[in-house]
C-alpha cells in the first residue's frame, strides 16, 4: 500500500508534530530523508507522538470537547 495521506493538507502539520516529538525525546530529525535513524530512535519518536495524542484525547474528554 502506498504511503498516501487521506488529507494531503495535513502533511505539514504532521511533520511539525513529528519534529516536535523528536525534539522532546532528544532525536535530531532532519527535514526530508531520515533513513539513518536507528529503530530505537524511530520508535521513541513514534511512541512520543502516540503519548501526546492520547494526552490530547484525554484532555479533550475532560473538557467536554
Amino acid at each position: 500500500m502506498a504511503n498516501k495521506s487521506l488529507v494531503p493538507e495535513a502533511k505539514e502539520g504532521l511533520n511539525r508534530f513529528k519534529m516536535e516529538a523528536a525534539n522532546e525525546v532528544g532525536v535530531n530529525l532532519k527535514q526530508g530523508y531520515n533513513g539513518d535513524l536507528t529503530a530505537k530512535q524511530a520508535g521513541s519518536i513514534g511512541g512520543q507522538m502516540v503519548k501526546k495524542m492520547i494526552e490530547n484525547a484525554e484532555n479533550g474528554m475532560k473538557s467536554g470537547k
